[in-house]
């Protein structure tokens, strides 16, 4: 989607809204924010060292040499009204903890989901749902490959029918883009629903 999201345009959205970008070890979390950020990121990333071993689980993912400890922080500015502060979480189990803290004030979520590993982010699915939190899912396509239809990756993690599901590269900014404003747009449905009126207000 070039440009501003028509849904967005001309409704009452606050000026900012927190979002947090979460997902199991290595599933591209740091990527997306980096790509998608209109500012130079903040990151925590630290080596993976000899520490993680038996810890952190690699499978999967040979390449992978750093690792978020604390958070990634970006900024995007979607329209004249509606600005996102993306929140990168931590993805080793050892950080999870964190993950409360980093929720709070969150409207929304973006699950990134590696297709080679999709167990990995269970976790994070759980711990949206379980708190009410709306989110959408973002199947990551690893070197470009997408070798499975969202209506597959929906039924392999066990989603309800109207679960948002969308493949994307983590590594591109219009694709990043695209799955932030279906979960802005899927806020604002959801609102408009719980108002009764039918009026695309924005999330409260």
């Amino acid at each position: 989607m070039a440009g501003s999201s028509p849904v967005i345009q001309g409704t009452s959205a606050p000026d900012t809204v927190k979002i947090l970008i979460a997902g199991g070890f290595g599933v591209g979390k740091t990527t997306m924010v980096g790509s998608v950020s209109e500012i130079v990121p903040l990151r925590t990333e630290e080596p993976l060292t000899a520490a993680g071993l038996g810890v952190d689980d690699l499978g999967g993912i040979p390449e992978k040499h750093a690792t978020t400890v604390a958070l990634d922080f970006g900024r995007i500015t979607l329209s004249q009204e509606l600005v996102l502060y993306l929140f990168g979480t931590p993805g080793q189990q050892r950080f999870w903890f964190m993950w409360n803290d980093l929720a709070i004030g969150a409207l929304g979520a973006v699950v990134l989901v590696d297709v080679r590993r999709p167990e990995s982010s269970f976790a994070a699915i759980d711990f949206f749902e379980r708190r009410g939190i709306p989110f959408v899912v973002g199947v990551n396509g690893f070197h470009g490959e997408h070798p499975y239809e969202p209506e597959e990756i929906r039924e392999a993690l066990a989603l309800p029918e109207n679960a948002h599901v969308l493949l994307c590269d983590a590594r591109d900014r219009e694709s990043c883009r695209d799955v932030l404003i279906a979960l802005i747009d899927q806020l604002i449905a959801t609102s408009a629903r719980s108002n009764g009126n039918g009026r695309p207000d924005a999330p409260a």
